[in-house]
């Protein structure tokens, strides 16, 4: 988001000032996170909601990856949450009058944690990967957008060049999943770099013991944090262990008994029971970019005709939903947009609302009537849709798709959930979903682009995630003027209309904004989220 701030001729960053506090919200009355008591290292456990599928961040897309990634990899720059952008491993850059090259000089003290140089070679041997397609990147090379070559200037400067602008890009170079890899591991390791992951980062890869843990060290030599860490040289702690519970009693019951040293995820009713609980540190962030937001695949009639669409949309009680399955501790999602993202469009607040007597009447128009057990029929079909989602149920999304099929069953649409341990293959090649629903972490307003452009269309080879499979030129003219856009007010304008148009054409439904939370033991301080809203660990330590 801050990539358009800075896009004018020559600027140099390094000098930049920008407050430098991260997101770090405390819920409750727990105290600071960072506490008064004398620092120790030791091992900190970190207990996550899920199984990562593999660390190589060029390839892998997901954000259980990107918990843990982060601590391995790092970036060219940093976002902070105020949306501006500060040098990481690059240490200021300059870009051309056209906006379509990006001179970075790098720093000259950083090494991989396998003992190699990291250089502008490295950076162009990174880049190049990305978008080789033997690479099969499947988010990353999305990240570089119109990414065309990199050359090296010089040992420590590298130029990136583009084929047109893109005002996301510093903010995309920021993420971990361009976070800089070893090019010495990538050649040696290949595709299974997933499993034998080497960065620069604060912590060195040890083991991972399937379904059960990911162990990292403290990387001795680390002296390049970002400005995000109070901590600039080596992590205080030794080993950061990333334990893997899905199951969510057993998560937070073993932070509350010492187990482990945090959990994330909280569920909606341990979240308001462990507000009062003294020996429990409570800290969240929003989870920026796009919401969980429900789509309809336009290929399979009727979700091809608007008034069917709309119909679904004024069918499902989405506040009831929210209210009821979080508590009141997740806010209900209008746009597409979370509202920290750049263009967020406020005035969707309340303009899609709760309306059955809608929903009966638009199909009744366009000739779905009432057929036996209630459910509507035309010419001898059934009006149904096949709801796809992934198993753990992962926060309350599987109870999302039972309360929505009971919802649509009283307006005569017929639900089936399909829940899958991997849904790859039924969303990217098959295509069998009628409804499937998404969310994506992200800080700039581009990541619609990921979602709703033509190109997003998954088949066919394609990974990208427009699972509306909708085409609609008007969409990508809007993203494609976002993406060369320089100016961040004309920027915010254009978004705007993009994320009308999507609730208007009920192309996606949104549902909640996710708040990253965790529980962390008392002897945890100095835990932080980056601007994105997922933990860091260059100042964690563990009092006595």
């Amino acid at each position: 988001m801050a990539g358009p701030a800075i896009l004018t001729l020559c600027v140099l960053i390094a000098g930049c000032t920008a407050s430098t506090t991260p997101v770090n919200k405390k819920i409750g009355q727990q105290g600071s996170s960072n506490g008064d008591a004398s620092p120790i290292g030791g091992t900190f456990t970190y207990a996550l909601a899920g199984s990562p599928t593999g660390l190589d961040p060029n390839v892998v897309p997901a954000a259980l990856d990107y918990r843990v990634m982060r601590s391995i990899y790092d970036s060219l720059v940093v976002q902070l949450p105020d949306k501006s952008i500060q040098p990481w491993l690059a240490a200021e850059w300059t870009v051309s009058p056209d906006g379509k090259s990006y001179t970075f000089k790098l720093r000259q003290d950083v090494k991989f944690h396998d003992g190699t140089p990291f250089n502008a070679a490295a950076v162009k041997a990174n880049f190049d990967r990305v978008v080789n397609p033997a690479t099969k990147s499947r988010f990353a090379v999305t990240l570089l957008g119109p990414y065309e070559s990199s050359e090296v200037v010089d040992e420590y400067t590298v130029r990136i060049n583009l084929k047109s602008p893109y005002s996301a890009f510093l903010s995309s170079l920021s993420q971990a999943f361009l976070g800089i890899v070893s090019p010495a591991a990538a050649d040696k390791h290949k595709d299974q770099l997933t499993k034998n992951p080497v960065g620069t980062g604060p912590f060195k890869f040890v083991s991972w013991s399937e379904n059960n843990a990911i162990t990292l060290e403290r990387n001795p030599d680390y002296k390049w944090a970002p400005v995000l860490a109070d901590n600039k040289g080596a992590p205080y702690l030794d080993k950061l262990i990333f334990k893997i519970i899905p199951e969510e009693a057993t998560r937070i019951g073993s932070v509350q008994s010492g187990q482990v040293s945090a959990g994330e995820t909280v569920p909606p009713q341990n979240l308001i029971s462990l507000k009062n609980d003294p020996s429990v540190k409570l800290l969240q962030a929003e989870s920026a970019g796009i919401p969980f937001t429900l789509m309809l695949n336009q290929d399979h009639a009727p979700w091809n005709e608007l008034p069917a669409r709309q119909a679904v949309q004024a069918a499902i009680d989405f506040e009831a939903i929210v209210k009821t399955l979080y508590l009141g501790t997740y806010a209900k999602a209008w746009s597409p947009l979370t509202p920290s993202v750049l263009g967020y469009n406020s005035a969707l607040e309340g303009a899609v609302k709760y309306d059955p007597e809608k929903a009966n009447k638009l199909l009744d128009e366009i000739g779905w009537t009432r057929g036996s057990g209630g459910i509507r029929e035309k010419n001898g079909k059934k009006l149904s849709i096949h709801y796809i989602d992934t198993s753990p149920n992962r926060e309350k999304r599987n109870d999302i798709a039972a309360m929505i099929q009971q919802q649509l069953k009283k307006v005569g649409i017929a639900v089936e959930v399909e829940i899958l341990a991997d849904t790859t293959t039924a969303l990217m090649v098959k295509g069998t979903n009628d409804l499937v629903g998404i969310s994506n972490v992200s800080g700039d307003p581009d990541i619609l682009r990921s979602f709703f452009h033509t190109n997003a269309i998954p088949g066919s080879g394609k990974w990208g995630h427009n699972h509306t499979h909708k085409s609609d030129p008007q969409v990508d003219a809007w993203l494609e003027e976002g993406l060369r856009e320089q100016d961040p007010k004309k920027r915010e304008e254009v978004y705007k209309k993009v994320q009308t148009y999507l609730i208007e054409n009920a192309y996606g439904f949104p549902v909640y904004v996710f708040p990253y939370t965790v529980a962390a033991g008392k002897s945890v301080n100095g835990l932080k989220f980056d601007s994105l809203g997922y933990p860091i660990f260059y100042d964690v330590t563990l009092s006595e």
